[in-house]
């Protein structure tokens, strides 16, 4: 049966294959099979679900003041600006924005985007009706920002993109009887997979020569930190060190299935949902205790706080070849996904649209006169940048502001 109102969710970009992009995609099909029209608004999108969206352009011209919109907050973008001059009410779901300062001499063009995100994230205390974070360690510093409604939207994932038939083309080189050990996430500064291979490098000089590490995941804008990573491979002398880069749905699941071990040695993550798919999948995990990681395993799996090389790789070890203890640790993970899987995720988030419609609604906020002026002018300005860069680059710079000591 149709509502008489529209949900929308609001984001910088829609990726494929990534936790954020398929959590906003369930969202959606829950809404919609409530009976709420629903659309998901991005900025840009990833040319293989580009299909699934909607222009952020286009909102204001359907706006409607007693819609409701779902703002998934990861980093600033006009999207997000747009979003917070509208008069809707807002439920924001936050994802943790990483501290700028991993990316400082990494990516220059991330430190603005990370460091302006998190500016804008205060800018919302008093737009939001509501303020979610998909992790409590996510949730407890949105309150310590100054949101005076927070909660928790507790990440359920949907594992039906692992359910696919595995092609096992590229996997195929890995299937042998060697300990395979996997990692699954953006090769970015704060994963940490400098640590990755030292960990590794140490397990294979003490414990297994023919082990392998198989390191899976995107670096586009990482090009520069991805090549100090085979550095560091030249200087350790470490072989079997395979970067495989971004793959499919079904390549992804064809490696989980010939994984052995899932090592993490992330340093900030609001949540991280590889580490419940190798809970699904079956894979022991390890993983450095830091930020939402304790909280997204749920007492399972084995967490490490010494990550000297060495004590990591006897970890390691002790799994790999202790089978009374391995089979406990997958018994752990097996309920704490069971545990994570009773959460009504379905019916949290229609309670949550039902209770932010109930709410007083907040305060308007104040918007400078002409933002809808300044919004057309950087919309044609990024036109142009785009389709006409000389013409573009001849446009006159802004002056410099004098300097201040």
């Amino acid at each position: 049966m149709p509502r008489d109102i529209a949900v929308h969710q609001v984001m910088a970009t829609l990726g494929y294959g990534d936790a954020i992009g398929n959590e906003a995609l369930g969202i959606q099909r829950i809404l919609q099979a409530a009976g709420y029209d629903s659309r998901i608004y991005v900025e840009t999108a990833e040319e293989r679900v580009e299909h699934l969206t909607d222009d952020y352009r286009d909102l204001p011209g359907r706006s409607r003041p007693d819609d409701l919109l779902i703002h998934h907050f990861s980093i600033g973008s006009k999207a997000s600006r747009v979003a917070f001059a509208l008069p809707e009410r807002m439920v924001l779901i936050y994802h943790n924005i990483t501290p700028p300062s991993y990316f400082v001499g990494v990516n220059e063009t991330l430190v603005v985007q990370c460091w302006n995100g998190r500016r804008e994230l205060r800018g919302y205390t008093h737009r939001c009706d509501l303020a979610l974070g998909d992790s409590e360690y996510n949730r407890l510093e949105l309150e310590a920002i100054g949101f005076a409604r927070t909660g928790v939207l507790p990440v359920v994932p949907s594992f039906a993109h692992l359910d696919v038939t595995p092609n096992r083309m590229l996997a195929a080189d890995f299937d042998d009887d060697r300990t395979n050990i996997l990692f699954v996430g953006r090769m970015i500064p704060n994963k940490r997979i400098d640590n990755l291979i030292r960990i590794f490098q140490a397990y294979r000089l003490k414990y297994d020569r023919r082990a392998r590490l198989l390191l899976v995941g995107s670096h586009g804008g990482f090009e520069g930190y991805v090549a100090s990573l085979y550095d560091l491979i030249t200087k350790l002398r470490v072989p079997d060190v395979h970067l495989i880069g971004h793959v499919s749905n079904e390549e992804l699941t064809a490696l989980y299935d010939i994984g052995d071990i899932f090592l993490s040695a992330s340093a900030h993550e609001g949540f991280c949902v590889p580490l419940i798919e190798a809970f699904y999948k079956g894979l022991p995990v390890v993983a450095f205790r830091s930020t939402a990681v304790p909280d997204t395993m749920d007492g399972a799996g084995v967490l490490y706080e010494c990550d000297d090389p060495r004590h990591v790789a006897s970890l390691i070890h002790t799994l790999a070849t202790d089978q009374a203890w391995y089979d406990e640790v997958i018994r752990g993970q097996d309920e704490a996904l069971g545990r994570l899987r009773d959460k009504d995720f379905e019916q949290r988030l229609l309670d949550v649209v039902d209770e932010v419609r109930g709410l007083p609604r907040a305060p308007a906020v104040p918007v400078v006169p002409d933002f809808w002026e300044q919004v057309e002018r950087t919309d044609a300005l990024e036109e142009l940048r785009q389709r006409r860069p000389l013409a573009y680059a001849a446009l006159p710079k802004r002056p410099k502001s004098p300097r201040r000591d």
